[in-house]
């Protein structure tokens, strides 16, 4: 799968709450706290990546993707999901750095 350019500047709050099935009232205290969360995330993303340390890409990897499937940031999903297949089979060939730049990215176009 190919890196992706994602862009969430013009997240409709009332599909996503339809989709995830929840009242839009609570859509912007969930993607603040997802942003937020994802930091600290990433940071020990690219920590494991400088490292080689497949384990905590993959770990790392889940963690993110897990959070963006549940709001529906399917970009970022899919990517997570293609950096934690890579990390769980430790594959050096993989492109993590420009999958984590891509990924955050996509975050970062997120209204806070």
């Amino acid at each position: 799968m190919p890196i992706l350019n994602a862009d969430y500047s013009n997240i409709n709050q009332d599909e996503m709450a339809v989709s995830i099935g929840l009242k839009a009232k609570h859509i912007p205290m969930l993607v603040a706290s997802f942003v937020e969360e994802s930091v600290s995330i990433l940071d020990a993303l690219q920590e494991a990546i400088s490292t080689k340390d497949y384990a905590n890409i993959k770990s790392n990897a889940h963690a993110i993707k897990g959070s963006a499937g549940n709001l529906r940031f399917n970009e970022v999903y899919e990517m997570a999901k293609e950096m934690e297949f890579a990390g769980t089979q430790a594959k050096s060939d993989f492109d993590y750095d420009g999958y984590l730049k891509a990924i955050k990215n996509a975050i970062g176009t997120i209204p806070k």
